[in-house]
This record gives C-alpha cells, sequence and structure tokens, in this order.
C-alpha cells in the first residue's frame, strides 16, 4: 500500500510503498477514507522535543471502513473512527493507575497511533487499530467528518476542564481546528463572549462560523486591549491553543484575577514561566492532554444530532501523491486551516497476494 512516511526533518514526506497490516486478535484494519494533519503532526516532523523516528508513518485523526476484523462482532464493511491509543491496560502493576481509572492518554506505556515506526498511523491507505478505541460512525456522520472527531473531542475535553460556563469571557489563542473546536463548545457551554486571537486572516474570517463573537489580529495591538474592548472586561478563561514559546505567560499576564488558563497546544521545546506573576493573581493553571473515549462518543453524538457542523474548518482535501507540498504549507498557514488527506481511492482494497 502507499503510505507518508517521514524520514527526517528539514525533507519532505516520502510516498512509499509499506506493507499492507494485518489484524491479530482484537484488531481491526481500516481502509482510510479520510485523515486529518495535526498541528502534533508539524511539531512531530520540527526538531524538537518530540521529534519522531524516521519510518514513522503520521496520521493520527481518521476514519475508515473495516476490511479485516480480528474481533468478534466487528465486521468488513463497517464504518468506524477510533482514538489513536495504545495503552497498556496493565501499567498498574507498575504502581500507575491511568490504563484502569481510563486515562489511556496518559499511560505511561501508551505509544499513539502515527507516531512511531511501530504504530504506523492514517496517513496511508490502511491502518490498523486495536478494537478497544474504535467507534462506529452513526448514520448521520459522514466520512469527512469521521476524521475531525479526533480535534474536536480536544476541544471538548479542553472545554470542560476549563470549567467554561454561563456569562463567562473567553479568550481563545490561536484559531486553528483546535482553537476553532474550543470555540464552538465554549459557546454551547454558556460562555457569552468568546474571542480567538489569531494572525492568519483566513482563520479569522472563519471563526465566527464556530461561536467567536469576535476575531482579533495579535499583530494589530495588545490582546489585552482588544479583547477588553470586544467584551467589557477581561478574560474569564484562557485557552492557549498553540504551542509556542512564551504563550503561557503571555496568558497568565492577560488573565484577570482568579482566572482560568487551559494549555491545550504542545509546545515542541522548553519554556520558561514567572510563576509570581500567575501566584500574585492566584490563576489555575491547567494542562491538557488530548481525551477520553466518553469525550469521543459525546462529539459522535453531537454530530449525530447536528448539534456541530466542523465542515467549515476543513479548506484542503488532497491525494497523497500532494501531500508532502501541502504538508509543508501548514507550517505557514494563509487561508489553510484543516488539511484532509483522501489516501486512496474508494472500494481499491488489494488482495492479501497482492501485497
Amino acid at each position: 500500500m502507499k503510505a507518508a512516511v517521514f524520514r527526517g526533518v528539514d525533507r519532505l514526506l516520502s510516498i512509499e510503498d509499506v506493507p499492507l497490516p494485518q489484524a491479530g486478535p482484537g484488531e481491526l484494519v481500516l481502509r482510510v477514507f479520510h485523515c486529518g494533519v495535526c498541528g502534533s503532526d508539524l511539531h512531530a516532523t520540527h526538531p524538537g522535543l518530540f521529534t519522531v523516528r524516521s519510518g514513522t508513518v503520521l496520521g493520527h485523526e481518521f476514519a475508515g471502513e473495516i476490511v479485516e476484523s480480528g474481533a468478534a462482532g466487528w465486521k468488513p464493511g463497517e464504518r468506524v473512527t477510533a482514538l489513536p491509543n495504545n495503552a497498556c491496560s496493565s501499567c498498574v502493576a507498575d504502581g500507575h493507575r491511568e490504563c484502569r481509572d481510563g486515562l489511556g492518554m496518559i499511560c505511561p506505556n501508551n505509544r499513539l497511533t502515527g507516531f512511531s515506526p511501530s504504530r504506523p498511523g492514517g496517513l496511508a491507505e490502511y491502518v490498523k487499530v486495536p478494537v478497544g478505541q474504535a467507534l462506529r460512525l452513526p448514520d448521520a456522520v459522514g466520512e469527512r467528518e469521521g476524521a475531525l472527531i479526533e480535534p474536536l473531542a480536544v476541544g471538548l475535553h479542553a472545554v470542560q476542564s476549563g470549567r467554561v460556563g454561563l456569562a463567562d469571557r473567553v479568550l481563545v489563542i490561536g484559531g486553528g481546528p483546535i482553537g476553532l473546536a474550543v470555540s464552538a463548545f465554549s459557546r454551547q457551554a454558556g460562555a457569552t463572549h468568546v474571542v480567538v486571537s489569531e494572525f492568519a486572516p483566513g482563520r479569522r474570517e472563519i471563526a465566527a462560523r464556530f461561536g467567536a463573537t469576535a476575531a482579533i489580529d495579535p499583530a494589530a495591538g495588545e490582546v489585552g486591549e482588544a479583547f477588553a474592548r470586544a467584551t467589557g472586561g477581561a478574560p474569564d478563561v484562557i485557552f492557549e491553543c498553540v504551542g509556542a514559546v512564551g504563550l503561557i505567560q503571555q496568558c497568565v499576564d492577560l488573565s484577570k484575577p482568579r482566572g482560568r488558563v487551559v494549555v491545550v497546544g504542545v509546545c515542541p521545546t522548553e519554556d520558561r514561566v514567572l510563576p509570581q506573576r500567575a501566584m500574585a493573581k492566584e490563576i489555575s493553571l491547567h494542562f491538557v492532554m488530548g481525551y477520553g473515549k466518553p469525550d469521543w462518543r459525546r462529539v459522535l453524538e453531537l454530530l449525530d444530532a447536528g448539534s456541530v457542523d466542523p465542515a467549515p474548518m476543513v479548506t484542503d482535501t488532497v491525494g497523497l501523491a500532494e501531500l508532502p507540498a501541502a504538508f509543508e504549507a501548514l507550517r505557514r498557514p494563509t487561508t489553510q486551516i484543516k488539511l484532509l488527506v483522501r489516501p486512496g481511492s474508494p472500494g481499491s482494497i488489494p488482495s492479501r497476494s497482492a501485497s
């Protein structure tokens, strides 16, 4: 099959022939409908703390059709998505509780799909997933929407962690897919004002379709002053959805006394924070890591009910051949928001003997 393979920083993704995955006991092989490109994929292919190893097939936002099942009750032809978790389910023996408490995302032994050569991701024609992380797509959820559940679940988990409520003023730093998801769910949670701070004009323009009451350009002036003009006060909750050096401190400085700062963006290198400034305001600083399966189930329910529409965030859809150039363009986005990749043609399932 064809797959997008990482071969080193400062190199384009390589479209290569790789072996077809095979479903072992408790596993499913999916023909990928669509796979999204995430900011974490960009971080993972850039020098820093989280650079993946050469040979990694990226992609952790995907949905597809079962073509091979090693699990009872799951049949070829069913449409599914899957959390990218590969948690161990037994780390309690080592003194941890993460898997037992349903926190597979932060299991110390978790190896996320799409972030190591041993767990190839969905930027390929086929991908293998553990059945315990799979969820069936309702009839009302389309193939493209299935690949958007992951970023929506990140946003939902962040908003719940930030305890957004009625009449809150919310500042979202970053208008990418995660920032847009945070905006949408903040409004659903009852926030009166949701302001998105974003450099890229294309992302600012679309923010209103995800519940933002205003969008500001941080290059045009001081963010705190622009926020106050738009809302009449300081933020109750700030979401950092970029992952750049210096932004956590900026959020602390922008926060009101006893405000809440939720760090969603993944900074790929070390950062510095002045704790005294946060202490002087008694700020709650909360870091989030992904989501849990209940977040995915809730997103599926909202999509099925038509309560959230992620389609406007999809600005580009490409095949594998066009992916390397489109991937690099996301590092400095202009009109791009969410890039979806359609790896293969509908119905093209090679036989095992042809692999």
